[in-house]
């Protein structure tokens, strides 16, 4: 039994919890109650401290300070979602209480435990209970206790007695929030903390690390590992595709499983990176076309290489590819080239998915455009490296969505830049926000003003569908069903978007709305489109009408009632 927390073990800790949420992501994003397709609490979380591993076993740590400093900064710069976010900061606070520690007891431990609920109560704005706030300081508190305690306390048994409490927290956060109990389900984000403690302690009693899939790419195979018996497959393949906005790579994860080996996919927010073994490579790049764009693929017969090998032959290689490769890889997809231009004195940044919304925003004076959104929030790290690109010393950043607005507002320790998080949590606030801007105005405080006030004035509706069957808010929902949101909340279901349609242009009739915006989806036909402005211009036709081509996934029609 293991006394003393050192930087090595440290280090596995993190290993094993990073498997730990990785194997189990889907059943947190299933606890997602609201039926939208955007249960991705599980992925963010995991996302986010997987950002860590790299990290990790770039570099050999032997002081628990360097270990927890190095997972801090890790997380702050993949932090991704709000649980994503909370998770960082957790481990920030841990790691400041951990400074100076080349090594931890139980008591050192649980302190820098509770100096990371800390932090994490400190950053946010509302602290709600019933989430992953309550089951980390009640988990904390616990281990806080047995340390006082018992001064003999091994790490160990302090974080099995904690993980005991911390699963008695969260079974309350059921009946401590309205709606996760009337779906009868526990906090996704709490789910997710006690499963990363949990792979913590596998590490503190010495388990193996669960084969989960590794984080990052391999670049080629280990030849000289090999024997010719030992190469089930005979191509090493590895090829990138920029991502199709919108589409899960999962179940193109499970393909490649089922013709090779050694499977390996690494990802961001623009593309994904894929090695594997296989007899038929063409067959993997064919399938890869159902999720994005090929842009480089590389090919090797290992047999032929370990043939080369046995007989002292330099292995032939695609040589020029890793060169490609490697420059590939050491460039942000979709960066522009440096702007020599003197800079200016304010700049903008924009979140939103789609190529016509990105248009739009560009329009309207945005400097830089991350894409992300629903389902697929970018990082604190991509935030901050599209705030870097942009020539001026103060960037305002629209986050265009409530769960991106806390790692925007991370980006501030990242950058040198003065950073200004307005927070739009809709992509029709975001654009009223730009519109608002006097580009002239002479101080920061008065564009925020500008931006930030005028939020109010704009109402949001959209259309998606049913991610899974619920009974949620008085409506019995199956999956498939189309969804109408109000304001982030549900506003009617229906097998017919027509009927969906006709209900939200009523209720922008009764909000004696002036300008009314369709922004439809990559799965709308513009003739659709004109049909939906349509019934608007019939409910209030005393408003103004446009309709433009928003190319967001998800969401079939996002509309703007001002």
């Amino acid at each position: 039994m293991k006394e003393l927390i050192t930087g090595a073990l440290f280090k596995e800790m993190i290993l094993h919890a990073a498997a730990a949420i990785s194997a189990r992501t889907q059943e947190i994003n299933d606890l997602n109650v609201f039926p939208v397709p955007d249960g991705d609490t599980g992925t963010n979380m995991s996302m986010t401290i997987a950002a860590a591993v790299g990290e990790l076993n770039a570099k050999a740590v032997s002081r628990l300070d360097e270990a927890a400093s190095l997972t801090a900064s890790a997380l702050l710069r993949g932090a991704r979602g709000n649980s994503g976010v909370i998770l960082s900061l957790l481990f920030r606070g841990m790691s400041r209480g951990l400074k100076g520690a080349e090594s931890a007891d139980s008591a050192v431990f649980a302190a820098a435990m509770q100096e990371g609920v800390s932090a994490a109560y400190k950053a946010v704005m509302k602290p709600a209970e019933g989430t992953i706030l309550t089951v980390s300081r009640l988990t904390a508190k616990t281990a806080v206790d047995l340390a006082a305690e018992d001064a003999e306390i091994s790490p160990e048994a302090m974080l099995s007695a904690a993980l005991k409490t911390g699963y008695e927290a969260l079974a309350q956060t059921t009946d401590m929030n309205p709606v996760l109990k009337k779906a009868g389900v526990v906090d996704a984000g709490g789910k997710g903390y006690l499963l990363i403690l949990e792979g913590m302690l596998a590490a503190l009693r010495g388990e193996p690390l669960p084969e989960t899939g590794a984080q990052s790419t391999q670049k080629s195979a280990d030849f000289a590992a090999l024997t010719d018996e030992d190469i089930t497959f005979t191509f090493d393949t590895v090829f990138i595709v920029r991502k199709k906005p919108g589409t899960p790579i999962e179940p193109f994860r499970a393909y490649l499983s089922s013709i090779g080996d050694s499977l390996v996919i690494g990802e961001d927010d623009e593309a994904f990176k894929v090695h594997v073994h296989t007899d038929t490579p063409g067959l993997a790049l064919h399938e890869a076309r159902k999720y994005g764009t090929l842009e480089l693929a590389k090919i090797e017969n290992m047999r032929l290489q370990y043939e080369d090998m046995s007989e002292g032959r330099k292995p032939r290689s695609t040589d020029d590819l890793d060169a490609v490769e490697a420059e590939l890889e050491s460039m942000e997809y979709g960066a522009p080239k440096k702007d020599d231009a003197p800079p200016k004195k304010y700049g903008f940044l924009a979140v939103c998915a789609g190529d016509g919304l990105a248009d739009i925003f560009r329009d309207l004076g945005a400097d830089a455009i991350v894409s992300g959104g629903q389902t697929m929030n970018p990082s604190t790290e991509s935030i901050s490296a599209a705030v870097e690109r942009i020539n001026a010393g103060t960037v305002f950043i629209l986050p265009n969505n409530g769960n991106i607005i806390l790692a925007a507002q991370q980006c501030t320790g990242l950058t040198e830049k003065h950073i200004v998080v307005i927070p739009t949590k809709t992509i029709p606030q975001g654009i009223t926000a730009l519109m608002n801007v006097n580009f002239e105005a002479e101080t920061v405080e008065e564009i925020t003003e500008a931006m930030s006030g005028c939020l109010g004035s704009v109402r949001t509706a959209q259309i998606t569908y049913a991610a899974r069957d619920s009974e949620y808010d008085g409506f019995d929902i199956h999956a498939g069903d189309y969804l109408a949101l109000d304001e982030g909340k549900l506003f009617g279901t229906d097998h017919s978007i027509d009927s969906l349609m006709e209900r939200i242009a009523d209720a922008g009739a009764k909000l004696n709305a002036s300008f009314i915006s369709l922004y439809y989806g990559e799965d709308v036909k513009e003739e659709d489109a004109q049909k939906a402005a349509k019934v608007f211009e019939a409910a209030c036709p005393d408003a103004e009408i446009a309709v433009l081509s928003g190319g967001q996934p998800v969401y079939y029609y996002i509309i703007s009632i001002e």
